[in-house]
């Protein structure tokens, strides 16, 4: 089997809630997506979604998935798309970093050997574990009362996890904390991410203020150094999220012990190849974990319900369900959300069919 195009489509994803903010004053009203399509020369063709949290998140920003295939698609072109392991190896040499970009080609190549080999994506990537898995909501950043409230109205839909979006005023964010973890029964989870949004200052201020407050404490500060140094402070369970952006970051937080949780984004390391990668580490090393990706719609949330329920369960901390956040729809088959949970397909592949209605037009192909 060989690989004969990839195409990718781009779709506009305004969000139920109308904006999504986070530290630092930083919002998105409409995530553009990027929905890559991998076609073989036996008829399979795989999918794919690569969606950032806007330009300002991480080093990634949506027209550069386009431009990035660009790059890498005349040297995958002929390939196996079922040898992931050397698909990757030719990608990291043809493209230094940017692994955002070399996202879309791996998940559609893991889609593509799932429909081959007549398995859905979660069993190939180590088995499928419980009947669904645990998510959490995240909580936009608002008014302290606001925030609660929302918390209050998504515990009604079923969902026991909670993400807050803190990394603002510290005062406020003390509120906050507190407001919300007030709405909660106490075997509920509750983290406060700052997503970097904190000077170190901020942070102790903060976790000394909450400290009879049962929360989690993730991603305080820009830099894995300060938010060592917090975590040796914290005696909240730490999360870290934005400073594990591959496995060398992940083998010195592991040897630094620097959090109790870890927050592993797909298309933050490469796609699925990469993402089990590091989840084995961690499984191996006894680090529980947040399954997930930056954004995306149905095709990205399929992608990381396999990952997630290929994952054993008690290391799996949560996952989460972006196409629950947005308004648009761009594959049928994709897990949907029940009472605060979600399965992957037990379809071959990923399981989902794109609505090529909704998708309309390749923006870019090969020839």
């Amino acid at each position: 089997m060989k690989i004969t195009r990839i195409s990718a489509y781009q779709v506009d994803l305004p969000l139920h809630e109308g904006s999504y903010k986070w530290s630092g004053g930083k919002s998105v009203t409409v995530f553009d997506s990027t929905i890559v399509r991998v076609e073989t020369d036996a008829g399979i063709t795989g999918h794919a979604e690569v969606c950032p949290l806007g330009p300002f998140y991480l080093p990634a920003y949506a027209k550069g998935v386009r431009a990035g295939l660009d790059e890498l698609a005349p040297h995958v072109i002929g390939e196996d798309p079922r040898q992931l392991g050397k698909l990757n190896h030719l990608m990291d040499a043809a493209l230094k970093g940017h692994p955002y970009v070399k996202t879309g080609i791996d998940v559609a190549c893991w889609d593509i050997l799932g429909q081959a080999a007549g398995l859905p994506v979660c069993e190939l990537l180590g088995g499928r574990y419980g009947e669904d898995v645990h998510l959490y909501r995240a909580i936009s950043q608002e008014s302290p009362e606001a925030m609660a409230k929302k918390v209050a109205g998504y515990r009604d839909e079923g969902y026991r996890r909670f993400q807050l979006k803190v990394g603002g005023d510290a005062d406020t964010d003390i509120e906050r904390i507190r407001a919300v973890r007030a709405m909660l029964q106490p075997t509920d989870k509750l983290v406060a991410d700052a997503n970097t949004g904190w000077l170190p200052h901020e942070a102790m201020r903060v976790i000394r203020a909450v400290h009879d407050v049962d929360v989690y404490i993730e991603q305080p500060c820009a830099t894995y150094e300060e938010c060592l140094s917090i975590r040796r402070h914290c005696n909240h369970p730490f999360v870290l999220d934005e400073n594990i952006d591959d496995i060398g970051a992940l083998l010195r937080a592991l040897s630094d012990q620097a959090m109790d949780v870890v927050n592993l984004k797909i298309s933050k390391l490469g796609g699925l190849t990469k993402a089990k990668q590091l989840r084995d580490l961690c499984v191996s090393r006894g680090i529980a974990m947040t399954l997930e990706d930056s954004w995306g719609g149905d095709i990205t949330t399929a992608a990381i319900a396999h990952l997630a329920h290929s994952t054993p369960t008690e290391f799996l901390f949560t996952s989460t369900d972006f196409n629950s956040y947005v308004t648009v729809s761009t594959a049928d088959g994709a897990p949907q959300r029940k009472n605060g949970r979600m399965a992957a397909s037990t379809e071959p592949g990923l399981g989902i069919r794109p609505k090529m209605d909704v998708l309309g037009e390749p923006v870019w192909s090969t020839k």
